[in-house]
């Protein structure tokens, strides 16, 4: 800690499910309780894993997506996060070099453009001298990439543990430590991924056991050495603000923002207020800009049918001419009505004339490309992903040969979209004078 310069380095996995999310959090909440002031990153497009490493941290967590954000927008970002403090900690997503559809966006991507060494975590279930082979390849696949220590995970026994280390010797790669079986490092899931961490009882508990575990079971001083310093980088901003002064929803409803957005804003000089439409909260009332994020609106379908405050607050700022924009969620209550996955249908803001229903069989995930012409103050090109299993269909119209994505015979689509290897999808969302919205969730302007 007595270093100025801070260090950092990522923790990345095989494939998901290894584990590294519940380390991850261990690793941090243990450097905290040790004194360590730590900045903690995810890798990728996720709200959900970085609002647990906030609270392991204890400081806001941002995201470093590699597909998204160019490598001048990364270094920056990371320098500007890792600022008075003395660590960089970042989790990987999925596998260390699993990427989008095009092959690009890796965990093994933001190592190489940071140049910080990638710490890996094994699932050792049911595998013994085998992870040797497993360990070698992984170092030795891109020349780039510096895979610097292992962490074992899911140890079944000392013995077992014994016949690891013995075969990682003939690797040169050092082992950090063994994390044995415990089914109490599991963290619990719904349908979009991982409960938030305010749904969970007694998670402070959980991340004082994750980190007493890590404190007890990992070599601390060996990662210390081997993190590597954060290379200093110029702050880039990010999207345009929506307005001067900025209304955003917040709550277990509207918990999908990213913090890189609501920085950027703040350093171009918007006011940004938050209320919250389950507590029956309006929109301040001098917003020019409202926005309603993504989240869990559908958990939470007959508050936000009674919360009439909310409603009628909502319709003022339309009716004065705020700009009002809503992702995913936010965008499913900016519609007539919604019905949860149990067939329950509550009624929504009606502020456009779309309803959604959770009824999908199968999510709807990816990354997007997008094109605009609309009245969001953001460059024409955009990055985004979108992660639902609601469907969008507009009742009030009769859609013969309509495709459920498509308005043409109502409202000007919102978006126009692409997957990661530009090809065309069907618009998304839809524009009513001043009031807008789609299932992507907005992460940069395309890089230049």
């Amino acid at each position: 800690m007595t270093d100025p310069s801070p260090r950092g380095f990522i923790v990345a996995a095989p494939r998901s499910g290894s584990g590294k999310t519940a380390i991850t959090l261990g690793i941090a909440r243990a450097l905290a309780n040790s004194g360590y002031r730590v900045a903690a990153a995810k890798t990728g497009p996720d709200y959900i894993d970085p609002a647990f490493l906030s609270r392991a941290a204890g400081g806001a967590a941002i995201n470093l997506d590699p597909w998204a954000m160019d490598a001048a927008t990364l270094k920056a970002r990371a320098a500007h996060h890792v600022h008075g403090h003395d660590t960089l900690l970042i989790e990987g997503v999925m596998g260390l070099f699993d990427s989008a559809i095009d092959g690009k966006g890796s965990t093994a991507d933001l190592a190489a453009t940071l140049d910080l060494p990638v710490i890996l975590v094994i699932d050792c279930d049911r595998q013994a001298q085998s992870v040797a082979a497993l360990v070698h390849g992984f170092a030795s696949w891109r020349e780039d990439v510096t895979i610097v220590g292992v962490i074992l995970n899911k140890v079944a026994s000392d013995r077992h543990k014994t016949m690891l280390r013995s075969a990682l010797g003939k690797t040169a790669i050092p082992c950090l430590g063994a994390i044995p079986r415990r089914a109490d490092l599991a963290l619990p899931e719904r349908h979009l991924g991982l409960v938030l961490p305010g749904d969970i009882e007694g998670i402070d508990d959980y991340l004082a056991r994750a980190g007493s575990i890590m404190t007890t079971h990992l070599d601390f001083r060996l990662l210390g050495a081997i993190a590597a310093p954060v290379m200093a980088a110029a702050q880039i901003p990010s999207l345009p603000p929506l307005g001067q002064r900025i209304a955003i929803a917040r709550d277990a409803a509207f918990a999908f923002i990213y913090p890189h957005l609501l920085e950027s804003w703040h350093t171009a000089g918007a006011s940004l207020s938050f209320f919250s439409p389950l507590a029956n909260e309006a929109p301040d009332k001098d917003a020019d800009a409202v926005f309603l994020p993504g989240g869990y609106p559908e958990l939470h379908g007959a508050t936000l049918a009674a919360a009439s405050g909310f409603k009628s607050g909502l319709r003022s700022a339309r009716d004065r001419g705020a700009l009002i924009y809503g992702e995913c969620g936010g965008y499913m209550v900016l519609g007539q009505t919604l019905t949860d996955k149990s067939g329950a249908t509550y009624p929504m803001t009606g502020l456009l004339p779309v309803s959604t229903a959770i009824d999908r069989p199968r999510r709807v995930l990816g990354y997007r490309r997008l094109t605009h012409s609309s009245p969001l103050p953001w460059p024409e090109k955009l990055c985004a992903h979108e992660f639902h299993y609601s469907r969008q269909y507009f009742p009030n119209v009769e859609q013969s040969g309509a495709t459920e994505h498509s308005t043409p015979y109502l409202l000007p689509p919102l978006f126009g979209a692409f997957d990661a290897l530009g090809t065309p999808l069907d618009p998304m969302g839809c524009v009513l004078e001043n009031v807008m919205g789609s299932y992507a969730h907005i992460i940069e302007g395309a890089p230049q």
